[in-house]
């Protein structure tokens, strides 16, 4: 799958907002704002549940490497998730 088309699934499916369980939130991590080089997907199968978590780390920015985004499109279509959220920017280490 290439970049942008990932990047834009991933992005539709955050702006539709939370619309219940199974749930995925994404969170980048990164030494500095502007750069991401960890990306942590988080499911939860239904409220209460314990998370189940998944991290991917790269040397350079993880939201601009077309493999892991690919996989976390892949991840949240065999989740069957109902929701996907991200949290706002990055987050520092």
């Amino acid at each position: 799958m290439h970049l942008d088309k990932a990047k834009k699934r991933i992005a539709k499916q955050v702006k539709k907002g939370f619309k219940g369980y199974p749930a995925i939130e994404l969170e980048y991590f990164g030494s500095n704002k502007e750069l991401a080089t960890e990306v942590v997907i988080r499911f939860t199968m239904e409220e209460g549940d314990a998370c189940q978590e998944q991290r991917f780390n790269a040397k350079n920015d993880v939201r601009e490497d077309e493999t892991i985004q690919s996989v976390l499109v892949k991840i949240m279509e065999r989740a069957d998730a109902k929701s996907v959220t991200e949290v706002a920017g990055v987050t520092l280490l």
